[in-house]
């Protein structure tokens, strides 16, 4: 974090809650007439984007006004927990026959024709 969010965010920041991942979340204090409010994330550790939950990333972006509650929202069977974005790492979904997941590409069917330009 630059020296210059942390002095904005002591200045014009409220704290307004966390996410299990350790993020802090602000808004603007007192926003300016006929402006609405800023907001914004001080991330625990790497700034990566793809680590704020749904429920605080509709807060920010001013989806919905209520600020998720501490314990975070009520889970749904059928919910997955929150993954990062994994691309360039060594966890990134490679399909069948990428040339870094070491298995071999599927073999062109039979039926497949290259097209060829009429004469």
């Amino acid at each position: 974090m630059t020296i210059a969010t942390r002095i904005f965010t002591w200045w014009k920041g409220e704290p307004v809650g966390r996410d299990d991942s350790g993020n802090r979340y602000y808004r603007e204090k007192s926003p300016p007439e006929g402006r609405r409010e800023r907001r914004w994330v001080i991330y625990d550790g790497e700034a990566e984007a793809s680590r704020v939950p749904p429920e605080w990333h509709a807060w920010l972006h001013h989806t919905v006004d209520e600020v998720p509650p501490e314990a975070g929202s009520p889970r749904r069977p059928w919910q997955k927990p929150h993954r990062p974005n994994a691309t360039g790492t060594p966890d990134a979904y490679r399909p069948p026959g990428h040339v870094l997941s070491g298995a071999e590409r599927a073999r062109a069917r039979s039926e497949y024709e290259s097209w060829k330009p009429p004469a």
